[in-house]
């Protein structure tokens, strides 16, 4: 077998990642979920999901821009406070 009939056997994989859901429960709470692709000569191979959660008043620095921007419009200084108060009450 030549290097060039070794080459045509050799598949392209291609992986893309992207935040597919964004969720926000009722008390602030934000739920993200990351979706990894992974395709084999551009048809669907796997894929991986990876998810975290972001309490109101939370740093959001590192997070996508599309996440920053739900949480900025769900966190408004009523709902961080009550979250805040809701844990407070929570506490032994």
């Amino acid at each position: 077998m030549t290097w060039s009939d070794t080459k045509e056997k050799l598949m392209s994989l291609a992986e893309t990642t992207e935040v597919d859901r964004i969720e926000i429960v009722g008390n602030g709470i934000v739920q993200v979920r990351e979706c990894t692709t992974i395709t084999k000569d551009g048809a669907f191979f796997a894929r991986q999901f990876k998810r975290w959660t972001l309490t109101p008043g939370a740093d959001l620095t590192g997070q996508p821009a599309n996440v920053v921007a739900q949480c900025q419009a769900a966190w408004t200084p009523e709902v961080i406070a009550a979250y805040q108060a809701q844990m407070a009450a929570a506490r032994p």
